[in-house]
């Protein structure tokens, strides 16, 4: 059972010290489990079951994509069973077309020989089906500790926190996130830039169902994202992700319910009937960030305090899950040959195998957000032309869909299944 009481030690002593319960970092925890290692997880917040939203939807803005391998990876480690039957939404679409032109490409399941394309999922759903793992492991939690410094001891790291505990490990992996204190602390590089674009996000009650099909308008300010979720009382609702110019963004915030309702439905071009209600709107600056390494000796960064990216494609929490899939495949193969799992050596197989990768994604990401703000006519005639061409490319549009669920290219073993 795990041992996730009070802490009652002044100084704790771990092979493997993971910082940060968010999904990512408790993905890792649980995919070290099985291992002989000691692990302990370590987050500021108590690391007990996070309540439903007291949203009028009942939905948390919060949600994301997972890809066929996300899904994997969680059925590995047994957290997917644990998701309540209807917290998982299966969408079988994708619409993506351009406010500016004709361009408009169509992705279905079906044409992959597939059910779906992927699941939309409120975050604190797995965030609580990863912790109901955990507390049946064997992995020590320690809750309400906030990181305060970083100390290199001989061949250990000794964690400092707030509160007086100091926790020990010879190797201390960073999930805690894009704005990462363990990051900071360690004197990782950045590189960094603003997007100069906020997001909205909140949720919404349609008069029509979502079709179980995820879609996105490109529009001059930014790209809109509808994300269908599970319906509720026979009403239908999706998670949207509004990418705005920052002027633009005040507004939409400042519009009263009425007007936003308006301007939400128009910015989709009513493709889904008027909208009828919505949640409390939450308006989140929009920073991509990358380290310049992802390792040192004994330490090492994943998901977003390796990397952060636009939300174009809900690609985040996929890649940080198959961050934590292929670091607990270095560290399992290392443990079984006798390595040093904190060596440099060892934690930069798990930067190689990964960092190619992100960085792909994220210049695939940033091209098309680039592209999509465009004015020049030209730009605009060639992004509807290439989208058309796209579109009526079977081969090509499969490989890359396949690509971003997870179907194909080299995977970590707990998302190949």
């Amino acid at each position: 059972m795990s041992t996730a009481a009070e802490v009652n030690h002044s100084v704790q002593q771990f092979d493997v010290l993971v910082v940060g319960a968010g999904m990512v970092g408790g993905a890792l925890a649980c995919a070290l489990a099985d291992s002989q290692l000691r692990i302990g997880l370590l987050d500021s917040q108590p690391l007990e079951a996070v309540p439903p939203p007291a949203t009028a939807s009942g939905y948390d803005p919060r949600v994301s994509a997972l890809s066929a391998a996300s899904e994997q990876i969680l059925r590995a480690l047994g957290a997917w069973e644990q998701l309540p039957g209807d917290a998982a939404l299966a969408y079988r679409k994708m619409c993506v077309w351009d406010a500016e032109g004709t361009g408009e490409v169509h992705f279905d399941a079906h044409d992959l020989g597939e059910l779906r394309l992927g699941h939309i999922v409120e975050n604190y759903q797995i965030q609580n089906a990863l912790l109901q793992q955990l507390l049946k492991s064997n992995v020590t939690l320690l809750p309400g500790l906030r990181v305060q410094g970083l100390v290199r001891e001989e061949n250990t790291w000794r964690v400092d926190c707030e509160s007086g505990e100091r926790v020990r490990a010879a190797l201390v992996v960073a999930a805690d996130g894009a704005r990462s204190r363990l990051r900071e602390l360690a004197g990782f590089g950045l590189r960094q830039w603003d997007y100069l674009h906020h997001a909205v996000v909140t949720t919404l009650e349609l008069t029509q169902p979502h079709q179980h099909t995820a879609w996105q308008r490109f529009l001059p300010s930014g790209p809109l994202a509808y994300l269908p979720l599970p319906e509720r009382d026979g009403k239908h609702y999706c998670s949207i992700v509004w990418s705005l110019l920052p002027d633009e963004a005040q507004r939409i915030m400042a519009l009263d319910d009425a007007a936003f309702l308006l301007a939400v439905t128009e910015a989709l071009e009513t493709r889904l009937g008027p909208v009828r209600a919505a949640d409390q709107r939450v308006c989140i600056p929009l920073r991509q960030c990358h380290a310049k390494e992802y390792v040192m000796p004994g330490l090492a960064l994943i998901g977003d305090a390796a990397h952060s990216i636009h939300p174009l494609a809900g690609q985040g929490v996929n890649l940080g899950l198959l961050d934590a899939a292929e670091l607990s495949d270095v560290l399992h193969a290392a443990q079984a040959r006798g390595e040093n799992i904190a060596d440099l050596a060892v934690l930069q197989r798990y930067e190689r195998a990964r960092m190619g990768h992100n960085l792909a994604v994220m210049a695939a990401m940033e091209g098309f957000e680039r592209l999509f703000h465009a004015e020049a006519l030209p730009l605009r005639w060639l992004r509807n032309a290439g989208m058309q061409l796209f579109d009526s490319a079977p081969l090509l549009k499969t490989e890359v869909i396949r690509r971003a669920m997870g179907l194909s290219g080299e995977l970590p073993a707990l998302a190949r299944g």
